[in-house]
C-alpha cells in the first residue's frame, strides 16, 4: 500500500492508502458479466466491469472506481440492478470486502503502534510524541474479543461506538479546517465504519454460535 500524503506522519486516516489493483488471473474478476444484448458505444462492457472489480477491491470506494473506468454512479447501479448481474453483484461484494480488510488492517495498526503527534507550546513546536487512542484500542477489544471486553453490541449508544464515533468526526473537522476535506473522504469513512461494524457484529454472532456448540 501507498502513503498518499505528503508529509507520512499525516497518514492518520485509513482513506490515505490505496491497495494494488487484482491481477488479470485473479479469482475475483472471473465472474459471469452483465449481459447486452444490444450494446452501445457507451455500455459497460465485460472487459469495463472487470476493471471496474479491480479498481473497487483497489479503493474501496465506488465513486473512485466509476470514476477510473469513466462511468457514473447512476450508470454503474443501473448496471448492478439488471436482470442476470449476479455475477457482478457478488464479485462487487468481494471486491468490497477486500477494501475494508485493507481499511480494518490500517486502523488497527493505528491502535497498536498509536500515532505521531507533534508537541507544541507557546506557538513553537518542541518535538513530536506517540499517542495512542484508548478509544480505538476498545473498540477492536470489544469487536474481537466480545466475551471478555463487552457484549459486543457495537451500535448507536454503546460507548465504543460513540467514542469512535467522536473522534472520526473531529478527525473530519480538522481536515476540513486544514482545506484538506472532501465530501468523497467522509462518505468513505462513514461506509468504512457501517462496513466494519456488520462485520464484527457477524463475527461476534459467530462467536456466540460456537460457545453455544461446546
Amino acid at each position: 500500500m501507498k502513503n498518499k500524503r505528503a508529509i507520512s506522519h499525516q497518514a492518520t486516516s485509513a482513506i490515505a492508502f490505496t491497495g494494488a489493483a487484482p491481477s488479470p488471473g485473479d479469482p475475483l474478476l472471473d465472474f459471469t458479466p452483465v449481459p447486452h444484448t444490444r450494446p452501445r458505444r457507451n455500455s459497460i462492457t465485460p472487459d469495463l466491469q472487470r476493471e471496474f472489480i479491480a479498481q473497487l477491491a483497489a479503493t474501496g470506494i465506488v465513486s473512485q472506481a466509476a470514476r477510473r473506468i469513466g462511468k457514473s454512479l447512476e450508470a454503474i447501479y443501473k448496471l448492478r440492478a439488471r436482470p442476470g448481474a449476479e455475477g457482478f453483484r457478488a464479485a462487487w461484494e468481494a471486491a468490497l470486502d477486500r477494501g475494508v480488510a485493507r481499511l480494518e488492517d490500517c486502523a488497527l495498526t493505528r491502535a497498536i503502534e498509536g500515532e505521531e503527534r507533534m508537541v507544541v507550546s507557546s506557538g513553537k513546536v518542541l518535538g513530536t510524541e506517540t499517542r495512542h487512542n484508548e478509544a480505538l484500542v476498545m473498540f477492536f477489544l470489544r469487536g474481537r474479543l466480545p466475551h471478555r471486553y463487552g457484549s459486543g453490541e457495537l451500535r448507536p449508544g454503546h460507548p465504543a461506538y460513540e467514542a469512535l464515533k467522536a473522534e472520526l468526526r473531529a478527525e473530519w473537522e480538522a481536515e476540513q479546517h486544514a482545506g484538506r476535506y472532501s465530501e468523497a473522504n467522509r462518505a468513505a469513512n462513514l461506509q468504512f465504519f457501517a462496513d466494519l461494524r456488520e462485520r464484527w457484529k457477524k463475527e461476534w454472532e459467530l462467536e456466540r454460535k460456537r460457545e453455544i456448540e461446546r
